[in-house]
């Protein structure tokens, strides 16, 4: 479990960490330099679960080597509103979502700490607006959590 006590906030309390994959783990199904070694990591102190439409197909090849649960979304399903519920099964305020895309915001607003990334691939502005912290890369998204002053820093009112 990470805790971090946030000045005029509160306790966040997070158990898991829910990542997309497309755009946000990785790019055009690679995922970016640095980023397995990070998770690998935080696998120590948090369940790790990556929630996906898989658009390129690669997701558990590109992820069989980190600690984490795979799970690729249904594609004729609203992909939003299963991240949605995915996140709520697992206690959202015991969860940190990151992600970028149109389908990952109603789980960044609902999850205790949402962090949206904005990298090669864009980031909807639905993300934008729903997450509590916006990073410029998935390793500076990972570092907030491995480095929790940053995260305390920015989050404090």
């Amino acid at each position: 479990m990470f805790k971090l006590e946030i000045p005029r906030v509160g306790m966040l309390e997070i158990k898991h960490l829910v990542l997309d994959f497309n755009g946000t783990l990785s790019v055009d199904g690679q995922v970016k330099t640095g980023v397995k070694e990070k998770l690998l990591e935080l696998s120590k102190d948090l369940e790790i679960h990556v929630v996906t439409a898989d658009t390129f197909g690669k997701a558990k090849k590109a992820l069989i080597d980190v600690d984490c649960k795979v799970h690729i979304l249904p594609p004729e399903e609203a992909h939003d509103e299963l991240k949605l519920k995915y996140v709520e099964e697992l206690g959202a305020k015991n969860v940190c979502a990151i992600g970028n895309g149109s389908n990952d915001a109603l789980m960044l607003a609902e999850a205790g700490l949402g962090i949206a990334v904005l990298m090669e691939e864009g980031m909807s502005r639905e993300a934008f607006l729903a997450a509590d912290v916006l990073v410029k890369d998935i390793n500076d998204a990972l570092d907030l959590l491995l480095k929790p002053l940053r995260l305390k820093a920015t989050l404090r009112r």
